[in-house]
């Protein structure tokens, strides 16, 4: 069964890293949540027959979809479960950010069957809120973790970054000892990535190259203003490599490269696209993948919204692509080895007719004497100790 994503296009404000598609409900001069919702059933409907013997897992994602208003985010949760029926079992995430969480709205996703909550939640320390655009404070986000818990979920994820203006070590250590504190079931901790056309992307491109180096020093912009000191890769990597030690004292499994839960309590539709499986991804930006063909939805509510009352498709200018035999091995490789269980060799070789260790010999022997990768049982490994490098590492199977 494939995985089903439903992407809610909206915030209160774009943060300054994001380069995710969604759109300011604030800055918006039409009602754009009630269009899209209108343009998501004709599309709901429409995918229902790809999933015919159901989902294996949901994941509401955005932007916010907890900015929605309650009358909207009720009627987001009935379509979804009118179209695609699912038991208690089934793993049902939101994500949400502090700040936009009422206790009716969370009512509202209890009483749906969201059964896990992922609370976009990113440091505790007000000054690297407001450094990259963060809307909410440290205390809303404390509020939020209390409002989830008493209203019931037993599976919460806490999103933390890393690497952010002015984070040294122990601010970084204090806001995951904090976290730790409210006990979650999973944390997922992610590195800044400066990405183009962000703001934060813009106000660092202004730094003087000499001063600022891989992107990540202090230096002042051309225009003379102060520009907060982002940690360089070697502080990210000590920051990364402590919070690796500290939560597997905790009792955290590092189950993918930026991914930590109690056991148990793993991401069960991340892990699907990490494994390979078929997904559905509905809304403006979502990307669906079924027998080896991907399509992506285009990044415009408006667009979305018009084709689909046509009767159309909403693909973005890439249309359909069908992957070739080698771009789905090597996107097997890529994502399997950010998991601490690796690319299952049988696996592997059922679906595509051949072992990994013949078609990707040259690459693995290329790092063989660094020990990059393990073989252990029937599982190829990326040692963990190359963790924080993966992504250069896993270039090499394109």
């Amino acid at each position: 069964m494939p995985s089903l994503y439903v992407h809610v296009p909206f915030c209160l404000k774009k943060c300054d890293y994001c380069a995710f598609y969604s759109h300011s409900l604030a800055d918006s001069a039409e009602d754009l949540s009630a269009m899209y919702l209108e343009g998501l059933e004709i599309e709901v409907a429409k995918k229902q027959q790809d999933a015919l013997e159901g989902v294996s897992s949901l994941f509401i994602g955005g932007g916010t979809p907890t900015v929605l208003k309650e009358t909207d985010l009720e009627g987001l949760l009935t379509m979804i479960h009118r179209y695609f029926p699912m038991s208690s079992s089934v793993e049902q995430t939101m994500e949400g950010n502090p700040g936009t969480l009422t206790d009716r709205k969370i009512e509202l996703i209890r009483s749906f069957g969201i059964n896990r909550f992922s609370l976009g939640v990113q440091s505790f320390d007000d000054q690297l809120l407001g450094a990259v655009g963060r809307i909410h404070t440290a205390q809303q986000a404390r509020e939020a973790i209390g409002r989830l818990r008493q209203a019931g979920f037993k599976n919460l994820n806490l999103d933390l970054m890393f690497g952010l203006p002015a984070q040294n070590m122990l601010i970084w250590q204090a806001s995951l000892e904090e976290a730790l504190s409210y006990s979650p079931e999973h944390l997922s901790l992610y590195g800044l990535m400066m990405e183009e056309g962000t703001p934060l992307f813009e106000r660092y491109a202004e730094v003087p190259g000499e001063a600022r180096g891989t992107g990540f020093g202090s230096a002042l912009a051309a225009d003379t203003e102060q520009v907060d000191l982002l940690p360089d890769e070697d502080l990210q990597a000590e920051m990364y490599e402590w919070a690796v030690k500290r939560l597997r004292q905790a009792g955290y499994r590092q189950y993918e490269t930026s991914n930590f839960a109690r056991p148990g309590y793993e991401c069960q539709h991340n892990l699907g696209y990490w494994r390979g499986g078929d997904y559905i991804g509905l809304g403006p930006g979502g990307v669906s993948c079924l027998n080896g063909a991907r399509w992506k939805n285009i990044e415009d509510v408006t667009a979305y919204v018009n084709l689909l009352y046509k009767g159309e498709t909403p693909l973005d200018e890439s249309g359909l692509e069908v992957l070739s035999l080698r771009e789905r091995m090597a996107e097997r490789m890529i994502l399997g080895l950010r998991l601490e269980e690796g690319v299952h060799l049988k696996g592997f070789e059922n679906d595509f007719g051949a072992d990994l260790r013949d078609i990707y010999g040259t690459v693995l022997e290329r790092y063989n004497h660094q020990d990059v990768f393990v073989l252990k049982e029937d599982y190829l490994c990326l040692n963990r100790k190359y963790a924080f490098v993966a992504n250069a590492i896993l270039q090499e199977f394109v």
